[in-house]
């Protein structure tokens, strides 16, 4: 009998409801899906948006740097650069002191695009019916798991 039940506690946590990868990955899939409208009058992509952010606060770095701020591979940052540069947002050069670093730096163009975006963040907030402090604690949370994987 203890048998049966190991086995039925284990199948248990195989149910979705166990998951927490899954309010996880649905409800950032459905947050993205709410930034598309604000994004879309931007001509930007959610990823492009996450990208120029950094951009906007420290103006230029290397790829790789921007990669790891992000969670992101180069195979990604790739295509989504060239757009951003194709746009007139960022510039892509060779860094003088070794060529094999990218070095990423926001144009005025891209620098102007901040002030179309200065208003996406609160009407994203307006959206999640989250109080100020739910916000903080979900925040913290999500940073805290976030930070167990950079250590591994």
């Amino acid at each position: 009998m203890e048998h049966i039940y190991k086995k039925s506690v284990n199948y248990d946590m195989l149910k979705l409801e166990n998951q927490l990868c899954f309010p996880l990955y649905a409800c950032a899939k459905e947050v993205v899906k709410k930034y598309k409208p604000l994004l879309d009058e931007l001509g930007l992509t959610y990823t492009q948006y996450i990208a120029m952010m950094v951009l906007w606060e420290r103006k230029s770095m290397n790829v790789k740097s921007l990669g790891e701020c992000l969670y992101l591979d180069s195979g990604t940052l790739t295509p989504l650069l060239k757009k951003l540069e194709s746009n007139g947002f960022i510039l892509r050069t060779r860094s003088a002191e070794d060529e094999r670093n990218l070095i990423i730096t926001i144009t005025d163009k891209g620098e102007a695009l901040k002030e179309k975006a200065i208003e996406i963040p609160y009407k994203l907030a307006s959206c999640l019916n989250l109080s100020l402090e739910e916000t903080k604690t979900l925040y913290s949370l999500l940073y805290k798991i976030l930070g167990e994987f950079k250590e591994v």
